[in-house]
């Protein structure tokens, strides 16, 4: 048995906005990304600065790159913002714990804010789980 979905018309007004708020980190963090993959000299000492070994910079390149791939993706978006929002969490953490100011501390949960927004906004399915209006 076949059943038919309705789809809702999107106005004009919420065509643009969603993808537009989701490229604006997700651009960031493939950059991010990519630069790990490379390793140019100053993400070397900037991560080891951070207290982590040269080591881990290459997979968290590929952990960051799949992520936002998986958020890129319309059928995978919810879990890549998921596993965004963790690797942003342990952003947050690691620049608390090196004692970096209010700007290193707030950037990635800017970004997880621009992240989910962008995603509410693209996504019918999630304004009505998380109604943030009557």
């Amino acid at each position: 048995m076949q059943t038919e979905t309705q789809t809702v018309p999107v106005s004009k007004k919420r065509l643009w906005p969603g993808p537009i708020i989701s490229a604006l980190p997700a651009v960031f963090l493939l950059v991010d990304g990519v630069m790990k993959l490379v390793k140019p000299e100053v993400v070397v000492k900037t991560t080891v600065e951070l207290g982590y070994a040269e080591t881990v910079i290459l997979p968290l390149g590929v952990v960051l790159l799949t992520c936002t791939i998986l958020y890129l993706i319309p059928q995978t978006a919810v879990l890549g913002a998921i596993l965004l929002t963790g690797y942003l969490g342990g952003a947050v953490a690691t620049q608390v714990r090196a004692g970096q100011g209010l700007f290193g501390i707030l950037f990635p949960v800017v970004l997880g804010v621009l992240i989910w927004g962008g995603l509410v906004l693209r996504d019918d399915r999630l304004r009505t789980l998380i109604p943030l209006r009557h």
